[in-house]
């Protein structure tokens, strides 16, 4: 192999960092190192959704790469307009069905670990993992001729390692995030700099979610004809808490995720102003964000919905109690050398089940002007600042948009009940009837005009 033009360490082996590394395959003169914390790449947790603007970028990789995922979700994509979410409203002894969510191409449904065998299946030989390495800090040369030294690595377990360019795919609570935005606000003056700093930390959105699986067949016992039963998804919708019903495991279990919102704090979940005072998380999840919860605890929110609703509430028997953090609106996503993606760059409440699709639209559009033959390493820079002036905007948006469904679904805003169905489709619309081409296009503009100012 020739001389690459420069080494890549992604740290983070989740979602958006594993389609990066897949993304940058396609340029043989990049040499890419994946640095990951867990010792395995599979991860357990939640399932992943992913619209169909999102989807359009996962086939970009090729007809192999979609029908592995195909077979991993187990239905076909289509383009046609499709039932989604039932919304009903449930905090009343009798419930009412509000509407039902169309959308124009359906939601594509994973188990994460599926996705990421996926991901891990189609990277480079040449592409280099590392299990059991958690980033503690770096260290990214700036002045005269060592501006384009090696960045070097400082990982938890002592070891060091080097790269020319860096990027956090490394979650909410990323390494990376913290000395990119330490490194920005050097020289600052105190009131920015206090601003800055102050989007380090993740911090507490006033949601909480709910989370339980029951068993479908005990909900067939006690109700042999339960609308989830019959497949789809039910969002049951109450005053400041609601929560979905749908069924996985090819119909083996129901899933419930719940949420309680607290408005005060979720009205300001997104601003980067460090004089807003903001209360932490109290109770299970103090500590880690993640608690047990019994089956009284978990229906307590609850417990004056529908029938209907009750129905799978008197299925459960255990849960768990999440403290949904997220992180505020950064005053940039890149710094020289180091850019962020994903969870890293704009965790966001995940009420329109968005979160990896960005992740997966971030590392797409990032390779792209990494891998365009017009960026060197003198100019990667710039190739970060257009990825930051074309991503941040609109991830920004979209956890705008997820923060106001969550608003909508806990009836927190002045939306009357008959215009609720519109608003929420006319919220989600972007996921379906926008693409991502058109930033790509600007983005190889701005690459190959180096004339054209990023400001």
């Amino acid at each position: 192999m020739s001389t690459p033009k420069f080494r890549v360490a992604i740290c983070g082996g989740g979602v958006g960092g594993l389609t990066l590394a897949v993304a940058l395959s396609r340029y043989p003169d990049i040499v890419v190192d994946v640095y990951e914390a867990a010792q395995s790449f599979h991860e357990v947790g939640a399932g992943i959704a992913i619209w169909p603007r999102t989807y359009k970028v996962l086939r970009k990789f090729g007809h192999n790469f979609e029908q592995q995922l195909i077979q991993r979700c187990g239905y076909e994509y289509t383009d046609k307009y499709v039932p989604c979410i039932k919304h009903r409203k449930s905090d009343q002894a009798v419930g009412v069905q509000l509407f039902e969510l169309m959308s124009k191409g359906n939601q594509m449904r994973f188990h994460r670990a599926d996705f990421l065998g996926v991901l891990l299946s189609h990277l480079a030989p040449s592409c280099r993992t590392h299990n059991g390495k958690r980033l503690k800090s770096y260290i990214q040369p700036f002045n005269g001729r060592s501006r384009n030294s090696p960045i070097t690595l400082i990982f938890k377990d002592g070891s060091t390692a080097t790269c020319d360019v860096l990027i956090g795919a490394d979650g909410i609570k990323s390494a990376v995030r913290s000395c990119m935005l330490q490194e920005l606000a050097r020289g600052m003056p105190p009131d920015r700099k206090q601003s800055v700093l102050s989007c380090i930390n993740p911090i507490w959105s006033g949601a909480t979610a709910y989370r339980a699986l029951i068993s479908a067949e005990k909900l067939r016992a006690r109700c042999p004809d339960h609308r989830v039963l019959g497949g789809g998804f039910t969002q049951y919708l109450g005053k400041d808490a609601f929560f979905l019903g749908y069924s996985i495991s090819l119909g083996k279990y129901i899933n419930l995720a719940g949420f309680t919102l607290q408005p005060d704090l979720v009205g300001t979940a997104y601003e980067a102003d460090a004089r807003i005072p903001r209360r932490s998380f109290e109770g299970k999840a103090n500590s880690e964000w993640v608690g047990e919860l019994t089956a009284e605890q978990f229906v307590e929110p609850f417990k004056n919905f529908e029938k209907d609703a009750k129905h799978l509430l008197d299925c459960v028997e255990k849960g768990t109690l999440w403290a949904v953090h997220t992180v505020k609106t950064l005053p940039s996503m890149s710094f020289g050398r180091v850019a962020l993606v994903g969870d890293a760059a704009h965790a966001m409440l995940p009420f329109q089940g968005a979160g990896a699709g960005q992740g997966i639209e971030d590392a797409y559009l990032l390779a792209t002007v990494l891998g365009h033959k017009a960026t060197t390493l003198d100019t990667v820079p710039r190739a970060l600042a257009i990825y930051d002036k074309l991503r941040r905007p609109f991830s920004s948006d979209v956890a705008r948009r997820s923060r106001l469904n969550g608003q909508l679904c806990s009836f927190q805003t002045d939306v009357p009940l008959y215009e609720l169905g519109k608003t929420i489709t006319k919220n989600f619309e972007w996921s379906w009837l926008t693409e991502l081409d058109g930033a790509l296009e600007e983005a190889v503009r701005l690459v190959e005009n180096s004339s054209i100012r990023i400001s």
